[in-house]
């Protein structure tokens, strides 16, 4: 694929679909599996298929983007020529529209002036691990004009999302919004693959005859004038569009067939270095089925769990099926299960918390219990 494909990541999406998890942060820098975030699965994807040519349409709350991403050495893509750009979101000044097709009209010249003749569309609120160069051939060799990945929903799922119904041969149908994802329903992964020159004209015509939504405006309402094909994604995928999808998604993590799907391949999921201790394990702890960060020190129970880095355990403790987030203090004695931490939060000793199998108990950022 290489220097044929640009990769654009569009975060101007369902900024607090994850509640209290993303009050005061992007979606896409969501913490994920200990020590990633969930734009990681696109950048390392992307990076992985040979795009070395990756823009970053940012959101409106964007410090834990860049934050995160920087200079986007870790990926390999701090370059001379190339590399990581980000286009700033452009809000509409009556506040009457919004929407991603602003931004994306206000920043053509970004597009207009790359050397790439392909266009690769993603969001960051995916969990994947997909080789593009397998995509980009089926697009060239069905002559589509737009080419969207699929997955099929394993369960019913709440939660806004993306659903394809294509005919045998793979070519779209329709495409629609739905608020409840049923088992078997074609779930679109965010990803979009065309050609320059056909972005630039959807984004254009859609934007000056006053649309606001690039999914709707520029292709929806335009289905009749392209040629649109649906790619399968056979492995593993997750959409974060709500509490219960973060959880369970995280949970799956938990499984190892999907942890060497995700993690262990050829392509790897890359991520911001942070260099720490290893973990301590002192006596009295025990752990079974979890995932421990470097920089945790464990005296108590973690069962089926996910702990950040710089996590603290106690003596007597008992996390079970938990997400606790980087440097977390759980005291001496407190009982933690079907719960969310987020960062920096402390729990006092002897506190019992205990949120639903299907809809943890969340605790935000810095609070003391």
């Amino acid at each position: 694929m290489n220097s044929s494909v640009m990769g654009i990541i569009n975060l101007q999406y369902q900024e607090n679909a994850v509640q209290e998890l993303s009050k005061n942060r992007s979606v896409a820098s969501v913490p994920f599996a200990g020590r990633y975030r969930l734009i990681d699965f696109a950048v390392s994807s992307m990076v992985n298929s040979g795009i070395n040519h990756v823009g970053v349409l940012l959101p409106n709350k964007p410090r834990s983007i860049l934050d995160h991403l920087r200079s986007g050495k870790d990926w390999d893509l701090a370059l001379r020529h190339n590399g990581l750009f980000y286009l700033p979101a452009v809000e509409d000044p009556s506040g009457a529209h919004e929407g991603d097709l602003r931004s994306f009209y206000h920043n053509l010249d970004f597009f207009e002036h790359s050397k790439q003749k392909y266009v690769l569309i993603t969001t960051g609120n995916f969990i994947y691990n997909i080789d593009f160069d397998k995509m980009l051939r089926f697009h060239q060799n069905t002559n589509a004009d737009i080419t969207a990945v699929y997955t099929i929903a394993a369960e019913e799922m709440d939660g806004d999302s993306i659903v394809l119904e294509t005919a045998e041969n793979g070519l779209v149908e329709d495409i629609a919004m739905k608020p409840v994802t049923y088992e078997d329903s074609k779930v679109s992964l965010g990803i979009m693959l065309t050609e320059k020159s056909t972005f630039v004209d959807m984004v254009r015509v859609a934007f000056e005859h006053g649309g606001s939504d690039f999914l709707l405006d520029g292709i929806v309402r335009r289905m009749g004038e392209y040629t649109i094909y649906g790619y399968r994604h056979e492995g593993y995928a997750a959409q974060i569009n709500s509490v219960p999808s973060y959880y369970k998604a995280s949970m799956d993590a938990l499984r190892p067939e999907i942890w060497e799907e995700l993690f262990l391949s050829k392509n790897a999921i890359y991520t911001k270095i942070k260099d720490g201790v290893p973990v301590q394990y002192k006596d009295t702890a025990k752990v079974k089925n979890s995932l421990i960060a470097n920089g945790c020190l464990v005296r108590g129970e973690v069962e089926n769990s996910i702990l950040f880095r710089g996590v603290n355990v106690g003596e007597g403790v008992k996390i079970k099926n938990s997400i606790i987030m980087q440097k977390c203090d759980i005291e001496d004695n407190s009982i933690v299960e079907n719960v969310i931490c987020d960062k920096n939060v402390t729990i006092t000793p002897d506190k019992w918390l205990k949120g639903a199998p299907n809809y943890p108990l969340i605790i935000s950022k810095n609070v003391v219990i």
